[in-house]
């Protein structure tokens, strides 16, 4: 078996084989474009070949910014495209594509990959762990009546807000240049989002607001007109689906939801993207009015490099830990000193006890602060060596605000 790297020429050739890989047929382009593989980078991706030259695996990735905690905004390859045709399974094709793309990645000097999972059994072997979370929130509109705020000054802010801010409905194939910039604003402040590139617009690729889908759009503007947030959703059959939300404050968020929970014509609302812990249950005045299902990971994490991606994040709290982190895919094993003073780290090798041992996906599962240490020590994953080491991970790997990505690739 031959795993190679793909130019442009193998487009269609690579489009075709991971479509057979899950036995779906190319979608028919929507007007205007807005199909997923029109913001390819075709020079990351790779294609195993079986003895004969036939295409039998394909895997790609993008090329993004995440946020991490602290506002670092740091390269991140997005995982994607990956698949083995049904004939070929089970025979280490995906195994040897894994290997030569962490390979490949390092190579260009990169420390932190990402995906979407399929399947959560398939990439922990990987080193990938899951890191930021996502649920569906419905709400029957007949019980979606919002709390007023009980803090005094919440309930002056937005009074004072709702007497200057304004929101409008237009349609996606009007506003393509607003969303990217109101996006590109919120990602830059959100702990776990990635970048959106322009030709992800451009081309309409991905899912609505980005493809040019049929989408209506409800955009808020502050006191002096500026767009600082927007709502896009679809309507139909009596339901209102909200594709996400995009903001930078919460009274934004407040204010969009308010808008789209008052639609006449709607018996319920679907809000397909909301974070963990997330404040908008408890501003219904009934605390059961919202339905939360589909809880489910979202975006996993694999740190390449240790201590870069350690020292790249900010962090909240000071302490020192000794983290022994095992890489079995990589055959790896690293014991790090990371020592956190004033929102930044230094990480060194050391032949010090080890407070954790942890295996690298558990190490990307508490990298973005989505998932707590103290969690995977009581799941049996984490080993803490001593007293209050767990604890003391918690309180170092915290991120300023909960972890959440958006972006589908």
């Amino acid at each position: 078996m031959d795993i190679r790297p793909t130019d442009d020429q193998d487009l269609d050739v690579f489009v075709d084989t991971l479509h057979a890989a899950f036995g779906r047929f190319p979608e028919t382009p929507v007007d205007g474009g807005g199909v997923w593989w029109a913001a390819l980078e075709m020079d990351r991706n790779l294609m195993a070949l079986a003895p004969d030259g036939r295409p039998v695996g394909t895997a790609g990735a993008y090329s993004f910014e995440l946020t991490l905690p602290g506002g670092v905004l740091a390269p991140a390859a997005g995982v994607t495209a990956v698949g083995v045709l049904p004939s070929h399974r089970r025979r280490g094709v995906l195994t040897a594509m894994m290997r030569h793309q962490l390979t490949d990645l390092r190579d260009r000097g990169e420390f932190l990959s990402v995906l979407l999972a399929s399947e959560a059994v398939i990439y922990r072997r990987f080193g990938y762990g899951p890191a930021t979370y996502t649920a569906r929130v419905t709400v029957p509109r007949h019980r979606s009546a919002l709390a007023d705020r009980r803090a005094p000054e919440a309930a002056e802010a937005t009074a004072s807000d709702s007497a200057t801010d304004s929101i409008e409905v237009v349609k996606r194939t009007d506003c393509g240049e607003l969303l990217e910039g109101v996006y590109d604003r919120y990602r830059r402040a959100q702990p776990g989002a990635l970048s959106r590139p322009h030709r992800w617009w451009s081309s309409g690729a991905g899912q609505p607001p980005i493809a040019p889908a049929p989408r209506y759009v409800a955009v808020h503007r502050d006191a002096d007109g500026v767009p600082d947030g927007y709502a896009s959703y679809s309507f139909e059959a009596g339901t209102l689906t909200v594709d996400e939300i995009v903001t930078t404050g919460d009274a934004v968020t407040t204010a969009l939801a308010r808008f789209l929970l008052d639609h006449d014509l709607a018996d319920r609302v679907v809000f397909k993207h909301v974070p963990t812990g997330h404040p908008l249950r408890w501003q219904f005045e009934d605390f059961r009015a919202a339905e939360v299902t589909g809880d489910t990971d979202w975006l996993w994490v694999r740190l390449l490099d240790v201590p870069r991606a350690l020292t790249a994040r900010g962090w909240c709290s000071d302490g020192e830990l000794v983290l022994d982190v095992d890489d079995p895919f990589l055959g790896e094993r690293g014991r790090h000193l990371l020592t956190v003073r004033g929102g930044r780290a230094d990480c060194v090798p050391t032949d010090r006890e080890p407070d954790l041992s942890l295996d690298v996906s558990d190490l990307g599962s508490i990298y973005l602060g989505g998932t707590t240490p103290s969690t995977l020590v009581r799941a049996g994953h984490v080993r803490a060596h001593r007293p209050g080491a767990a604890l003391l991970a918690d309180a170092l790997f915290r991120a300023e605000r909960s972890p959440h990505c958006l972006h589908w690739f």
